[in-house]
């Protein structure tokens, strides 16, 4: 009798262990997340491939595969580049990337970046975007869960015709892909045309527009250096860079237990930021190459050549001051701050 107890009591125990395995397991499946990631870009250009895959990779790494990272490139999921953030906001898509410029004026404080010739490093400013949006911005983004926050490298002036000074650029028709790089153009005496990165090779091969500005990063892509055979650069400070945002849907990123919250956080912040931004700047290299290799001609403003182009610029920033101290931003505290952590950064490194 006591052996058919203890026979009993030990299959009622592995009966019982057997099914808190099962729950256990069945507990464990119902945690695994799928995320969408949705960028404009082709799957082939560099940030999704140096950059957004790096950060999917990593979180499906560190998760032990418990999240999976789909990417929809090029829109695949719907809608326009300029919805981007909305579809994060709305749950269309879980974590998206994309132009903080494409909806203007929605978020007035990441343009201090944006001022003409205020930015000099990649790095520096990513750096001190991430703490600026922790200190000061994270209300205009409190819609999202913000995983990075970057900067390109210098942009580039891409152009049918030659452009050695401001001048040049009267009666051509540019593309540019913010409300400040607009601005810009109008005061260097171009027509602005505003349309997506993407819509670039098209407009140009059909003559919609005479040339477009943008970083050398994503010109092989683009089949830029292709399209057109002159490219204006700067030497020392940017003529411009534009911010961008990765940004994941808080609803999911809440819905999350925390030990996945974690894999999320670890990959996310000052650090994937800086890296983001170096990234991109890295990988200028390579397309101004590209350029050499087909025999473009590369023009370089330096020295006392840059003044010019400064003082036409220089009326922006003014105006921005007070267009965001309207709202209730002190604005030239934002230039100050900015200032004050990009030299920091570069004296750290």
């Amino acid at each position: 009798m006591t052996k058919r107890r203890t026979l009993c009591g030990l299959m009622g125990g592995a009966a019982l262990g057997a099914l808190t395995l099962g729950l256990g397991t069945s507990a464990a499946l119902a945690q695994d997340v799928t995320l969408r990631l949705h960028h404009f870009l082709a799957a082939q250009a560099n940030v999704p491939t140096h950059i957004l895959d790096v950060w999917a990779d990593r979180v499906e790494a560190d998760s032990a595969g418990r999240i999976k990272v789909d990417r929809f490139p090029a829109m695949q999921l719907g809608g326009t580049p300029g919805e981007l953030y909305d579809q994060a906001v709305s749950g269309t898509a879980d974590v998206i990337w994309t132009v903080v410029g494409l909806t203007p004026g929605r978020f007035p404080s990441t343009e201090v970046f944006e001022l003409p010739f205020m930015v000099s490093d990649a790095r520096a400013a990513s750096y001190a975007y991430w703490h600026m949006f922790e200190e000061t911005m994270q209300e205009e983004f409190s819609e999202t869960k913000i995983l990075a926050t970057w900067v390109h490298g210098p942009g580039v002036i891409h152009t049918e015709d030659a452009v050695n000074s401001p001048d040049d650029l009267r009666g051509m028709q540019i593309r540019g892909p913010s409300r400040l790089t607009v601005q810009l153009l109008e005061a260097l005496g171009a027509t602005p045309v505003g349309m997506p990165i993407a819509q670039s090779p098209e407009a140009l091969s059909r003559g919609v527009i005479n040339g477009a500005i943008m970083p050398w990063e994503v010109t092989p892509s683009l089949r830029i250096p292709e399209l057109v055979e002159n490219h204006t650069e700067f030497e020392g400070d940017m003529l411009y860079t534009v911010t961008f945002v990765l940004a994941m849907n808080q609803e999911k990123y809440d819905s999350l237990p925390d030990d996945l919250k974690a894999v999320i956080d670890d990959n996310s912040g000052l650090e994937f930021s800086i890296f983001a931004g170096g990234t991109q700047q890295d990988w200028d290299a390579p397309g101004r190459e590209m350029a050499e290799e087909l025999g473009n001609n590369i023009i370089t403003v330096s020295g006392d050549a840059v003044d010019e182009w400064r003082a036409r610029a220089e009326p922006i920033q003014a105006r921005w001051v007070d267009e965001v101290t309207g709202r209730g931003i002190d604005g030239q505290a934002l230039i100050d701050r900015a200032r004050a952590l990009m030299a920091e950064y570069e004296a750290a490194n």
